[in-house]
C-alpha cells in the first residue's frame, strides 16, 4: 500500500491537513502563529497553498463575544502568503478554525481506488463497481476543514471548544480535553452540516514524550456519529476523518467526486 498513498501525497491527498499552533497552551494575552500544515503521522510541512486558497480562517474565543475574522482580505495579500499570528488576550479554550475552497485532482484508476480504501470511502468504491467504472480515472474536488483547541490560562467553564459551525464535515468534542485528568475520555462527534456522520472511519494521533514513536489508531463514529478516545497524556493529539460524495452537477466538467477532510487538533490532560 506504501507505493500507492505516495502518489496520493504528491497529488494532494492522502497527506493530512491541520492547524499547528507553535503551542497548545499559553499564558492569556499570549500571539502565536497557528499555521497550516500538511504531512503524515502528525508531522508536517507548511500549507504550499496561500490566501487565494482560504474560505474561512477566524477564531473564536470563551466568551460569545470574543472572535476574531483571520481570513485575509481579497486582493490584499501575495498569493502564497497570510497573516497566522492569532492573539489569544482571554482565559479559557480557544478555537481556531480554517476552510478551504475547492481544489481538483485526477488519479489513475488503481491509485484511486487504493485511496478510496485506505480511507474508508465506501460510496464511490460501490459506486463505480456498480457503474463499470473500476478502470477509469479518478476524478475529484476536495476540501479542508481544520479546527485546533488552544489552551490560555487555566481551564475554565466555557464552551468554545464544542462550538457547532456548520462545516461540511467538523468535529466537535463534547468535553474540554484541557479539563480531563489524564486517562479519562474524551466524546467527539462528527457531523456533516451539522448531522451526525454514521460509522465514518476517524484516525488518531498522539504524539509521545521523550521522542518517543507517535502513537496511531483507526476507530469509526458509532450510529449517533460519535467516538470515544482515551486520552492517556498530554499529547498533543490529531482527529482526522474524510468523507465523500458525488460530485454537484455545476462541477461535473471536471470532477466525479466531492471529498471533504476535517482535522481536529488539541493537547491533551496533565497531571494536577
Amino acid at each position: 500500500m506504501l507505493a500507492p498513498l505516495l502518489a496520493l501525497a504528491s497529488a494532494g491527498l492522502a497527506h493530512e491537513f491541520w492547524l499547528q499552533p507553535a503551542r497548545f497552551r499559553l499564558a492569556p494575552g499570549e500571539t502565536v502563529n497557528v499555521r497550516p500544515l500538511v504531512g503524515e503521522n502528525f508531522r508536517g510541512a507548511p500549507w504550499g497553498n496561500g490566501a487565494g486558497k482560504i474560505l474561512a480562517f477566524a477564531r473564536y474565543g470563551p466568551a460569545p463575544a470574543d472572535s476574531t475574522d483571520l481570513a485575509p482580505a481579497p486582493g490584499g495579500a501575495p498569493a502564497d502568503t497570510f497573516r497566522t499570528a492569532v492573539a489569544f488576550g482571554r482565559s479559557g479554550t480557544h478555537l481556531v478554525v480554517l476552510r478551504s475552497n475547492l481544489a481538483f485532482t485526477e488519479l489513475p484508476a488503481d491509485q484511486f481506488t487504493a485511496y478510496l480504501r485506505a480511507e474508508g470511502l465506501e460510496l464511490p468504491l460501490r459506486r463505480r463497481q456498480e457503474r463499470g467504472q473500476q478502470a477509469q480515472p479518478g476524478r475529484e474536488t476536495y476540501r479542508r476543514c481544520a479546527k485546533a483547541l488552544v489552551q490560555a490560562g487555566a481551564p475554565a467553564a466555557d464552551t468554545a471548544y464544542r462550538r457547532v459551525l456548520g462545516l461540511p464535515l467538523e468535529l466537535v468534542p463534547e468535553q474540554n480535553p484541557y479539563r480531563l485528568a489524564p486517562g479519562a475520555a474524551l466524546t467527539v462527534r462528527v457531523l456533516r452540516a451539522g448531522q451526525p456522520v454514521r460509522g465514518a472511519l476517524v484516525q488518531v494521533w498522539e504524539t509521545q514524550p521523550m521522542g518517543l514513536p507517535t502513537k496511531h489508531f483507526t476507530t469509526h463514529a458509532n450510529q449517533n456519529g460519535r467516538l470515544l478516545l482515551r486520552l492517556s497524556g498530554p499529547g498533543p493529539y490529531l482527529v482526522a476523518t474524510v468523507d465523500a460524495a458525488e460530485a454537484p452537477p455545476a462541477l461535473r466538467a471536471r470532477a466525479d467526486w466531492l471529498s471533504t477532510w476535517a482535522t481536529l487538533a488539541f493537547g491533551g490532560p496533565v497531571a494536577r
